[in-house]
This record gives C-alpha cells, structure tokens and sequence, in this order.
C-alpha cells in the first residue's frame, strides 16, 4: 500500500505524460536519436560516446545490480531489524551499506532513520561513503582506482559517523514510512521489454570482458557488438522514457524487473555525461584541462561542491572528468565523499534539517582528504 503522498505523486507525473511516455524523457530521447543520425561528426561522437556508455558502463551496471538483488531475494534479511541489532556496529554496517556501488544502500540506511532504527552518525557514515552511481562508471573504467577509492570512502565513513555519534545526543523519529519516499512500483506489462533487455546484456557483458582483456576483434564481431549495443541502449532508453523510477525500485519486485529499470535510469545519466565531454572537446573545441590547471588549487573544492548537488548526474560528471585525465584524484575523492547520490532525496523527504546536516558533517572529511592527496600525494593514481 502506498501513502496517500506517493498517490498524489503518481497522479502528478501521470498528467506529465503523453501516452506511455513521460513528456521530458521522450523529447530528450527524440534529440538523442536526431544527435545520432546527423551526418557530420556531431553524430560520429554521438554513436560512439551511445556504445561506449552501453559496453563499457551499462552491461557491468546490469550484472552488478542483478547480483546484489538476486543475494538480496534469497535472504530475505530485514535490514531495520539488522540495524537495531547491531547497536555499536551500526556505523560501520551504514558505511558497507552506503559504500555498495549505486544509491541502494544509502538510500535503505536514510529509511532506516525514520522509523528510529539507525542514529544520526550512521546516516553521516553512509552518505559519506558512498559515492552512487558514478561507482559504476569507475568500476567499470578504472577498477584499478576503484579498489582504492571505495575502502577508502568506507573507511573515512566510519570515523566520520563515530565522530558525530560522540558529539550527538539526539535521535529524532518520523512517522514517514519507506514506501513514500523512493519506492514505486513497476508496470506489469514491461515485463516483455525487461526479459529482453536482460537477454542482451548477457552477450555485451561478454564482449566488454573480452575487451578488458585485450581481446582483438574481427570486423564482424565488432558490428555485431555495435548492433547489440544500439538494441540494448534503444530498449533501456525506452524503458527509461517511460518509467516513473526517481531513486530506487521496490525490493517487492523481480530481479530483473529492478536491474532494468535502474539500469536504464543509470544510463541515461552516462549517456548525458559522456555527450557533454566529447561535444565540449571535440565540437565546441574547449580545451577543459588548460582550464582545470588554471584553476589548480580550488579543483578539488568545486568537485567537492558539485557533490552538495543532489543526484547522480554531476557526480557522473566528475567521474568522467577523471577518467579522461581533467583532475586529479584528489577531486575524485573529495567529490565521493561529500556526494551523497540519490540518497539525498529521502534524506530530503524524511528530514530537511537532519539531511543539510548530515551533508555538512560530510564535507569536512571531503575537504581533510582531498587537500591531503592534493598536497602530499598530487600525482597518486594521476589518470
């Protein structure tokens, strides 16, 4: 049963809609499509950025999510109980929990909040850990720095919400329920469009392993993954368009009725980011890392800054920014800890006041360990 909120809500995005899909998502989706098919270069780097996102992000996005919800389903563990049986190890459970590639976790530790089963330092714990879904971009483009910036992240998360448990006395209860914040439920009738889109994942996992290993290609191989990446970027984007998913799906639904909506929703965020970087450089001809280095020292505070922007768009961004050498590591990390992802909107629904908090308390530890690889280790995992 949904809160007569997420009704209303429902009832608002419905008058947003023309037929199935979703008015703003169908005309971005329109434009993309035009964006592709142009002759000129414009839409060379518009294909090639569609793929990339697809091989490169989307297929491991995909089989990471279908992982952790399929353990998930077979546990059936009550994460609010789980919580308020850890007691003392509730920070660092937090800080796994908001250290998990994506926004899930996080956004499971925020719920907890509200029915008073998790303090106020394992909130900070998780949002300072996690880094959302811009974990799936690193993941899958540099494993090497994500096996560093993760543990890191989880680590720093742990001081942080032990810290702020010392120094707060305070546990404040709500009565708003998880299934009002980020929950909603998906369409009975996409089933079709989710057992294919799962069906061609499998193929482009494999070819984006292969590709990680340095596996030569021949022609045809190499068309056949150009073709299944347009099929798996046109139904997620079909899925997308016409899918009310904001933050998270419902536990309540199938594995990969969850993997593909999120999936979907993940990547158009990719999508967005990786459009803007080759249409800034290649089209527009800006030359942003001439601007980076004039800005030197203040690059990891403005990464830091964009993290207070609610959302996994323009941490996406930064990531991306990363992995084609624009900043350092240092503005990498500071940007994952203070990015709260997703998380930050029930965190926004539950608690106004406790969220702007807990989203400061994060910034501290940003700036202390960004500064600290910024002036001690400036050239660490230099892209």
């Amino acid at each position: 049963m949904y809160s007569e909120n997420s009704q209303r809500n429902q009832k608002v995005l419905a008058n947003q809609n023309i037929g199935p899909f979703r008015t703003k998502r169908l005309f971005l989706i329109i434009m993309l499509f035009l964006l592709a098919v142009f002759p000129a270069e414009i839409g060379e780097y518009t294909r090639a950025a569609l793929e990339d996102a697809y091989i490169g992000v989307s297929v491991f996005v995909a089989m990471t999510l279908a992982f952790f919800y399929f353990a998930e389903k077979i546990s059936g563990n009550n994460i609010s109980e789980l919580f308020k049986k850890a007691k003392f190890a509730q920070v660092p459970l937090a800080s796994f929990m908001g250290a998990l590639p994506g926004c899930g976790g996080a956004v499971v530790v925020v719920a907890a909040y509200s029915s008073g089963s998790v303090s106020l330092g394992a909130v900070v714990a998780t949002l300072t850990a996690t880094m959302g879904d811009a974990a799936f971009l690193l993941i899958a483009k540099r494993p090497d720095v994500a096996i560093i910036l993760l543990p890191t992240s989880f680590i720093v998360g742990i001081i942080t919400g032990y810290v702020v448990d010392i120094f707060d006395k305070t546990r404040e209860n709500t009565s708003l329920k998880i299934d009002s914040i980020s929950l909603i439920n998906v369409t009975k009738n996409r089933q079709f469009l989710y057992v294919i889109y799962s069906i061609i994942v499998i193929p482009g996992f494999i070819f984006a392993v292969l590709g990680l290993l340095q596996y030569e290609f021949n022609e045809y191989v190499t068309q056949f993954i150009t073709t299944i990446s347009f099929i798996g970027i046109s139904i997620g984007m079909l899925i997308w368009a016409t899918s009310s998913i904001k933050t998270m799906t419902n536990p309540k639904e199938t594995t990969i009725s969850r993997m593909s909506e999120e999936t979907s929703f993940i990547t158009a965020w990719v999508i967005l980011a990786f459009l803007l970087f080759e249409y800034a450089t290649n089209i527009a001809g800006l030359d942003l890392q001439s601007w980076f280095e004039a800005v030197g020292i203040l690059v990891p505070l403005i990464a830091i800054l964009i993290g207070f922007i609610p959302g996994c768009g323009p941490q996406i961004l930064v990531t991306t920014f990363y992995i084609n050498g624009l900043i350092p590591f240092a503005a990498l990390i500071g940007n994952s800890i203070a990015n709260d992802g997703d998380a930050l909107f029930p965190a926004i629904a539950i608690n106004p006041k406790v969220a702007i908090i807990a989203t400061l308390y994060s910034s501290v530890p940003a700036v202390i360990v960004a500064y600290g690889f910024y002036f001690y280790m400036p050239n660490y995992l230099t892209p």
